[in-house]
């Protein structure tokens, strides 16, 4: 057996406030991770943030490779409003999930229904009352995208970083055993990006997305970007240095935070 990728955590990187829950799914058809970042509140119905990895990873990489939570603690000091930051795994499928629906499993309703659930349930700040949103970068600006359009009655704003655009952008980054699995979703729209936002774009959520100008997805946002503006489907997208990496996401996740803490105040 060949291991041919690695995500590896770095010592010491957890802080005190994550919490770890593993749930059951019938959608998975089996367990799934999910890492919640919650600072101690009084406060009640605290909004939620999804956020979705990409390729590779798991519930941890957000954390311990990317540092959201320094990202947050800062913007808090800074006048941030309070936000509890959910992390959850894809699913576990091959190299990725692209948290989309297939027969055997759908990674879309785990995301969705089961991993909200879990956290209204285990986390006293939250409720069925609580906004909730979604970002996510490279496969997770992907799952963001759609299932931000296809369930605006569930997300209240959509936020994705290095976006793969549909399946076929998957080809320079999974195998082809996974690029193969994921060509067989179940999804209505094909795993098409645009084709979900536009066929959605009565109901669309505030939106916004961005990427690097060294990034290979580069060019497929742009496309993207451009099909949004001929389609009138309104949205934000910002272009800044750098390439597919979590240097990157470090640094522009803060622009997510304070999108969706515009739409907060907005309300």
């Amino acid at each position: 057996m060949t291991i041919n990728r690695l995500e590896v955590s770095p010592l010491n990187s957890c802080d005190d406030n994550f919490v770890t829950i593993t749930a059951y799914s019938s959608h998975l058809n089996g367990r799934g991770d999910i890492s919640v970042y919650c600072q101690a509140t009084q406060s009640t119905n605290v909004p939620i943030i999804i956020l979705l990895h990409g390729v590779y990873g798991s519930h941890w990489v957000w954390s311990q490779l990317g540092q959201v939570e320094q990202v947050y603690q800062n913007l808090r000091q800074q006048g941030l409003n309070e936000f509890v930051l959910v992390m959850p795994s894809d699913g576990g499928h091959f190299e990725g999930s692209g948290y989309l629906p297939f027969n055997h499993a759908d990674y879309e309703s785990w995301v969705v229904e089961d991993v909200i659930s879990a956290v209204i349930d285990t986390q006293p700040m939250c409720s069925d009352k609580s906004n909730i949103y979604i970002c996510g970068l490279s496969m997770g600006g992907y799952g963001a995208l759609r299932l931000g359009a296809k369930y605006p009655k569930v997300f209240s704003g959509i936020s994705a970083h290095s976006s793969i655009t549909n399946i076929e952008d998957f080809t320079d980054f999974v195998d082809r055993k996974t690029l193969g699995a994921l060509q067989q979703t179940t999804d209505n729209y094909g795993g098409d990006v645009f084709t979900t936002l536009n066929d959605n774009k009565s109901t669309l959520v505030p939106l916004r997305l961005d990427c690097g100008k060294d990034d290979p997805l580069f060019t497929a946002n742009s496309q993207l970007v451009r099909q949004l503006i001929t389609a009138n489907i309104n949205h934000t997208f910002e272009i800044f240095d750098g390439g597919h990496s979590w240097e990157y996401w470090h640094l522009h996740v803060a622009k997510t935070f304070e999108f969706f803490a515009n739409i907060e105040q907005a309300q």
